[in-house]
């Protein structure tokens, strides 16, 4: 299934099939799940971690200490071994009574629904989820009012998350299943994630970036790259090229937090508009230069995602096309350059 979508506002309804692998309509009913032979010789707790990587370790432990977990029907201990094929059951807690996020009516740009995933094509200065100061009008707030039954998943089934200031494509779980089939997607790279970039200077040629990124060690809010971060890898092709500045494909193969601001900032390109990790513009026309400067959000969009839906098995494709605000500045960019050309 490939969709190409312009910026507008549709929603379609798909028949699928009941995952036979995990029954989770809601948080509180049992979630049965069979060990995979790759978990052999892991503790419980930290095969289950690995296999529900929506809850954290600590949960489980809880949960197998309340006796809310059965291994063959047994009541399970959290340092018993596994070796595969082993049926477990787990009751969970009400997520929901535990959730303190309220659901509000943030209007959503739904790209795709079905009875497993929603495709959203976020805005800019819509945060994903409530943290640092943003604890209202998150799009975890309006998810919960689009579909109240995500008071029931984990973070209400996002998986993964957009800049508040970085637009496009976003994949939601509706289920447990579908939510850990997901997270196992992004562990194993298999989700594919491409980015416009507009950066500062000109990229003459295709590379890429490989350079852990971790949490800076003084301004705790930035991201930088450090020995001591976790691995990162960015692709980037050129799309196009600008006076001062250069149009980018950035494909993450990793997908850490600020990934491709720090690392296209590393090597002297920094995002056009990046409030944070941004630069000035090179030797460029002062109009030129001061609409760089001006723009008023990091030059990154989120346009394509490929992922294998959690319910066919299927590879499903989104591309979506850039806001209003970034194609404005490219229109302006290529009047330029003909401009220049002409002279």
């Amino acid at each position: 299934m490939i969709n190409s979508v312009k910026n507008k506002d549709t929603t379609s309804d798909y028949s699928v099939k009941p995952h036979t692998a995990v029954s989770d309509k809601l948080a509180t009913d049992v979630v049965n799940l069979t060990i995979p032979i790759d978990c052999a010789g892991l503790r419980l707790d930290r095969a289950l971690a690995k296999l529900l990587p929506h809850w954290s370790r600590s949960r489980l432990q809880t949960w197998i200490a309340e006796k809310r977990i059965l291994v063959n029907g047994q009541i399970a201990t959290a340092k018993q071994l596994v070796w595969g094929n082993e049926l477990v059951e787990v009751s969970p807690l009400n997520i929901a009574a535990e959730s303190p996020f309220a659901a509000e009516a943030i209007h959503l740009n739904i790209i795709e629904e079905d009875e497993t995933l929603i495709i959203i094509n976020k805005p800019a200065g819509l945060v994903t989820h409530p943290g640092n100061g943003n604890w209202q009008g998150t799009l975890l707030n309006a998810l919960l009012h689009h579909a109240p039954e995500l008071k029931n998943v984990p973070r209400a089934g996002i998986v993964h998350r957009l800049d508040k200031n970085t637009t496009g494509l976003l994949v939601v779980a509706k289920t447990i299943a579908a939510q850990t089939s997901l997270v196992r997607q992004l562990q194993q790279r298999t989700v594919k994630r491409d980015y416009l970039a507009l950066v500062l200077g000109e990229i003459k040629q295709a590379g890429n970036i490989d350079a852990p990124i971790g949490r800076h060690p003084i301004h705790r809010t930035k991201m930088t790259v450090t020995s001591k971060g976790k691995p990162a890898r960015t692709h980037y092709q050129v799309i196009e090229s600008f006076d001062g500045c250069t149009l980018l494909q950035c494909s993450l193969e990793t997908g850490r937090t600020h990934q491709i601001r720090v690392h296209l900032s590393t090597i002297g390109h920094a995002l056009v508009g990046d409030p944070v990790y941004g630069g000035r513009p090179g030797k460029t026309a002062q109009a030129i230069a001061q609409l760089l400067i001006d723009f008023p959000r990091q030059a990154l969009h989120a346009q394509k995602l490929a992922l294998t839906h959690p319910q066919t098995e299927q590879i499903s494709q989104w591309e979506i096309a850039a806001p209003d605000d970034i194609t404005d500045l490219l229109l302006v960019l290529r009047q330029n350059r003909k401009s220049i050309k002409a002279e």
